[in-house]
Order: C-alpha cells, then structure tokens, then sequence
C-alpha cells in the first residue's frame, strides 16, 4: 500500500445548506452533517488510519471525533488546517456578496486571486495548509496512512501546492461534497492524486466557492 494521505472535508452545516459563506466563522455540524460524519467514518475506518490531524474549527473536529471513536485514535489539531479566510464576505449568500462588493466581486470571480476586506488569497492559504501537509508527510513511516480533516478549499489549494501544480490550474480541480474526500498516495514518482472527491455518489457541491446561489 506505501503511504497514503486521506483529506476529509467536513460535514454539513446549516450555513452549507443555506448558501453561506462560512470561511474561518465557526459554524456547528447541522444534523444531516452529524449523520455524514459517522457514515463517512465507519467506511475511512477500514483504512486504519495511524493519525488523524484536524482544522480547529468545530465543523471539522466534530467530523474527526466520529472516525477517532472507530479508529481509537486522539484527534490533533492543526490551525493551519483551517478554512480560506473569506473575510468581510462570510456570512453572505453569493447574491448578497455580488451587491455588496460589485467590483471585487467581478474579478474574483473571473479567476483573480484577491483577498477582499480582512481576507486571505487562495495562495496564502494554500501555502499553510501545504506546510500542514508536508509536516505531516515528514511524520509517516513506509506503510502510513494519516487522515487530514479540513475544508474544501482548504483542502483544494492546500493539495495544489504541495503537489507543486501552477496556480493557474487550480480551478481545473472541483470542489468537495460535505465529507468526500481526496486520496493522495506516495508512489515511485512522489505523490501523485489518487481519488477526488470520492466517498459518496454524485450531488450537488454546498461550496464556499461554487459560483452560483449556493456559495
């Protein structure tokens, strides 16, 4: 098997549900989201994780809680793990977003990476999580799997970067299912993707960055 890395985005919140931008605004597992972790962590069990880190913020590390309790493992936590900093846009539903910051807004969404009032860029937060990801990485031993739980663009930038793919090519990637997850397996040409947003049959992405009502 080698080593291989699982990036696990969280379950449902209701801000997911609803459209909101959540970002690093600390947004509670709705029920569904409950019922996604569990589900998602009997199967990622069978993988028999060595190490589970995950983002600090609760979404993510009640989703951790449920495969530590199959895995019997603690649950670390990494800052770095965290949500893109959206900024002065969480909170908002994509339309509310459009008419509050018309301009930025427009640019943003044709493929600058700007950061908006009190926000991160998508290549700030892809250079913390890819330095989560190589520690982890530095950490694992021949026949290693680690589970990292974190969010979607988060997760989705973050593996870009350490896979070293040029930034233009980052939104050739789609975004994550509420608790699908990326594979990530270390092979004779060093790391390579093995699984994208896999875990659950096709529906719709509750995204923080999917452009249209839902994001």
């Amino acid at each position: 098997m080698g080593r291989q890395l699982i990036l696990w985005r969280h379950g449902r919140t209701a801000w997911n549900a609803t459209g909101r931008v959540q970002g690093q605004t600390d947004i509670p597992l709705d029920e569904v989201g409950m019922s996604q972790a569990a589900s998602a962590a009997a199967r990622l069990a069978s993988l028999r994780p060595d190490r589970i880190v995950s983002s600090d913020l609760s979404r993510a590390y009640v989703t951790a809680q449920a495969l530590a309790a199959f895995a019997d493992l603690d649950v670390e936590v990494d800052q770095r793990l965290r949500e893109i900093n959206f900024g002065a846009r969480e909170g908002l539903t994509m339309p509310e977003a459009k008419a509050a910051f018309p301009t930025e807004m427009r640019r943003w969404l044709a493929g600058e990476d700007i950061a908006m009032e009190g926000a991160e860029t998508y290549a700030q937060t892809a250079r913390r999580v890819a330095a989560a990801i190589r520690d982890a990485v530095d950490s694992m031993g021949d026949e290693s799997t680690v589970v990292l739980v974190a969010h979607g663009a988060a997760i989705r930038v973050g593996t870009c970067e350490f896979l070293g793919l040029p930034q233009e090519h980052w939104r050739s990637l789609g975004g994550f299912n509420n608790c699908a997850w990326a594979v990530l397996q270390d092979g004779r040409h060093g790391w390579r993707i093995a699984e994208w947003n896999a875990g659950q049959l096709p529906e719709p992405v509750l995204s923080d960055e999917t452009q249209d009502a839902n994001a």
